[in-house]
């Protein structure tokens, strides 16, 4: 995966929501992306983290790339994030 675009995309699909992007880990061996987001004066909502996840959805092909992501907010961990997006698809 080109990691300069993968990161290009996070921080425009942030910016469009008025979000900054606080951190980015990458664990190399695993393919493995984890994206924490921040709003400044704001709670970051469940809809900011959806889009930015879908941003990186839709610049990259999961099955091509075979890489994993989640994308969270200051202050809740990607256990947290990855049980607050399954209980909103049920």
């Amino acid at each position: 995966m080109d990691k300069e675009l993968f990161y290009k995309v996070v921080e425009t699909a942030a910016a469009e929501r008025g979000l900054i992007v606080a951190d980015i880990a990458y664990d190399d061996d695993d393919n493995v992306f984890e994206v924490t987001i921040d709003k400044p004066e704001a709670d970051v909502e469940l809809a900011d983290c959806e889009y930015v996840h879908r941003a990186v959805l839709s610049a990259f092909d999961r099955d091509v790339e075979d890489y994993s992501l989640t994308v969270t907010s200051v202050g809740i961990d990607a256990d947290e994030a990855d049980e607050m997006l399954k209980s909103t698809n049920e």
